[in-house]
This record gives structure tokens, sequence and C-alpha cells, in this order.
């Protein structure tokens, strides 16, 4: 397993992962120790520049390999979540009916919460159904940060489009 760091708006990331993908991303507290990155693997260099260049407002999707660990249900959520499109907000109910439940709706949250790539598979996307932003592990403030950045992405190229 390899790690590298980026500074972000939002704080210190930390990436993780090897050959066969990024494992985790995730933003750390000020506290946390950052030590330097030591020889990446190459899914981790490209999720360091794509995350950049997410931050910079020029990139809308992920294209580098991951491969995070979760049960079969969690990797189905995720993989629901990576459907959501840049900009956009989804509620949690809608995001569970997509997955054929309804009455899941607890346990699609906790995988929803459990999500180890951070903004890659975009759980801060998915919001209460009144529209409310409710849970998000990186804090409350990093989710509505993450969502104005998208929706002002949007606005600033379409003023170019």
């Amino acid at each position: 397993m390899t790690t590298a760091f980026l500074q972000s708006p939002l704080g210190r990331v930390r990436i993780t992962g090897n050959d066969l993908g990024v494992s985790t991303i995730t933003c750390l507290d000020v506290s946390d120790e950052t030590p330097d990155s030591a020889n990446p693997s190459e899914p981790v260099m490209q999720a360091v520049t794509q995350l950049n260049e997410y931050f910079a407002g020029t990139r809308k999707t992920f294209d580098f390999l991951i491969n995070p660990a979760g049960t079969a249900f969690q990797q189905s959520v995720w993989q629901a979540l990576l459907d959501v499109p840049f900009g956009t907000t989804l509620s949690y109910l809608a995001l569970t009916r997509r997955l054929g439940d309804e009455k899941a709706i607890r346990a699609v949250a906790a995988a929803n919460g459990r999500n180890p790539l951070w903004i890659v598979v975009p759980c801060h996307r998915i919001i209460g159904s009144n529209g409310s932003l409710t849970g998000y592990a990186g804090g409350l403030w990093r989710k509505q940060w993450l969502l104005e950045h998208e929706r002002g992405s949007i606005r600033q190229l379409s003023l170019f489009s």
C-alpha cells in the first residue's frame, strides 16, 4: 500500500492505494500527522493530479482506478453514488429507491457514511428529503463547501460554453 498527501481548500488529504487502485481518500484533521509521500503507486499519483484539478474547478469526473474495501451491499451503494452527476444532489430516499428497496434507507445511509473514497465516490451529493445537509463524515461544513464548489464550477463553465 502506498500513500500520498495533498493540500486542499478543505484540509490535508491522504490518498492510499496500490497498483490495483486507490482504496482510501480522507481529509485529515489539523492534528493528524502527515508525513511526506514516498513512491506512490500510479493510481495514487493519478488521484493526486485529478483531485488537484477538481479543486481548481477544471475536473468534474475521475477516471483513475479505485479499489475500495467493503461488503457487497456497501459496494452496490458506492456504485450507485457514482451515478449522481457532478453539481447535483439526490436524497437518501431517492438513492434507496434506485437501489430497489425503500425499506433499506438506514442501511443505505450507513453505507454512504462508510464510503472510503471522499469526493471521488460522491457521498456529499446525498442530502435529506427536505433538502437539508444531513450526515457527512468529514463535517457538514465540508459537505456544504463541496456542493457550492460544484455548483459554482457549473455556473462558471456555462459562461464559456
